[in-house]
């Protein structure tokens, strides 16, 4: 199966005569009958002589920021924490009903928090995507389509011979969405920060035929950036293509500047300040796993108890892009939510907002904010006020870590204003403090 593949994505990018193409794509759309997504193109088998050694950065563009399509003036920036603040609650929801594996695979809501605009095939057209490292399959939509939610932006099919054939996709979410189509590969292109676009060839994606959820109009799919194999990150591989990074601008922030995604050579995180984590490996492999050891309150630490009783579990939380909130064990947020609410000078929130357990009644001054470090394996962070706390009101300003029973998520709230880098070929992930905005 992998032969057959490097086969064809050669031929692609050497554009050899279609006939031999046609015979190529027939041969591997017959293996795709047996394939699981872990089967789909895997660059990092490839050899080097293919494999991606540069470098490039795209904007990462919040989804309701004023220059994302999803941008609603008439909202107040309250209406936005609350929609952030529900999808955050339906992801994790998602989350909990993941069962990731085979050629069907369902995965975590896919309602994320940052667009991107790439482009595919030659000439070139436009889409823009959901970015999110809580997925692991690039997908749109593409002509002819029997069942698809509505949008702009509809591709023409490009790899396999005919709806119908055997190379075939199917993935489902957590919030019952869906999509359904052939497996194909063409040229990506992408609008690089630095001013010159840059483009792969032989990418693999979902070209859907069938597609249902609330997606938006303004969306054209998914840009998985998770661990699978067939992610952005897995299908760029090289010794370059392992590492990419990200630093998000505070969604509050009145600039108009968007977050950067960097992918390659130039997305390594060092110097003063870093902080450098093991990433676990785990099941299912889409997310990132780290191993959270506790938090400390005002230097009082207070420590996570794995299931044997004695220190964390590895492995025992996932970072990710698409979640607002930060989800705790319950059994640490229960330590600790003593020791904030002791701290803070201010009058308890007679509302109960939903998921939030300590809100406190402010305008945004928030007095005696408490200061937070973060434990990972070798690493631990401080925390900016901002990173914990978020005015849900103008009256109101809640603990944005909440408990669960279920995954432990660290959310994009608490990565904000971090240059946060993965190196997926000595497993790592580090965290630098910064300006997010002057990135």
């Amino acid at each position: 199966m992998q032969f057959l593949f490097r086969l064809l994505r050669m031929a692609n990018m050497l554009k050899v005569a279609s006939a031999l193409v046609t015979e190529l794509e027939k041969r591997v759309g017959m293996q795709f009958e047996w394939a699981t997504l872990a089967d789909l193109h895997n660059p990092r088998k490839i050899s080097a002589a293919e494999a991606f050694e540069g470098s490039f950065s795209v904007e990462l563009i919040p989804r309701d920021s004023p220059m994302s399509p999803f941008y609603d003036p008439s909202e107040t920036p309250f209406h936005r924490v609350g929609k952030a603040v529900r999808r955050s609650i339906a992801r994790v929801r998602g989350l909990r009903s993941n069962d990731a594996g085979g050629p069907s695979a369902d995965i975590s809501r896919i309602d994320g928090e940052y667009l991107m605009n790439i482009t595919i095939g030659s000439p070139p057209v436009g889409i823009m995507a959901l970015a999110d490292t809580g997925s692991s399959l690039i997908w749109t939509q593409c002509q002819p389509c029997d069942v698809c939610y509505p949008q702009c932006r509809v591709l023409e099919q490009s790899f396999c011979p005919k709806q119908g054939s055997t190379c075939q996709y199917s993935v489902s979410y957590g919030d019952k969405s869906y999509s359904k189509g052939n497996i194909s590969t063409d040229v990506f292109g992408f609008g690089s920060t630095s001013g010159s676009p840059f483009t792969l060839s032989g990418m693999v994606f979902g070209c859907g035929f069938n597609n249902y959820g609330l997606f938006g109009i303004h969306s054209t799919g998914i840009v998985g950036l998770g661990g699978g194999d067939a992610s952005l990150i897995s299908q760029i591989g090289g010794s370059s293509g392992t590492k990419f990074s990200y630093c998000l601008v505070p969604f509050f922030s009145t600039t108009k500047t968007t977050s950067k995604l960097s992918i390659g050579r130039d997305a390594e995180v060092i110097g003063p300040g870093t902080f450098t984590t093991p990433l676990i490996p785990n099941s299912p492999k889409i997310y990132y796993y780290l191993t959270l050891e506790g938090i400390s309150i005002n230097g009082e630490k207070f420590e996570v108890s794995g299931s044997s009783g004695k220190g964390a579990d590895p492995g025992n939380m996932i970072i990710d892009s698409g979640t607002t909130l930060t989800w705790l064990p319950s059994d640490l947020y229960q330590q600790i939510e003593p020791a904030v609410s002791a701290a803070i000078d201010l009058p308890r929130a007679k509302e109960i907002i939903n998921p939030f357990k300590l809100c406190y009644t402010s305008s945004g001054v928030l007095r005696g904010a408490p200061s937070i470090m973060v434990h990972f394996t070798d690493a631990d962070v401080v925390l900016n006020w901002y990173n914990a706390f978020l005015q849900i009101t103008e009256n109101i300003i809640c603990f944005s870590f909440v408990p669960t029973n279920g995954q432990a998520i660290y959310g994009n709230l608490a990565q904000m204003d971090f240059l946060i880098g993965y190196d997926l070929t000595i497993g790592t992930l580090s965290l630098q403090p910064a300006d997010c905005t002057a990135h």
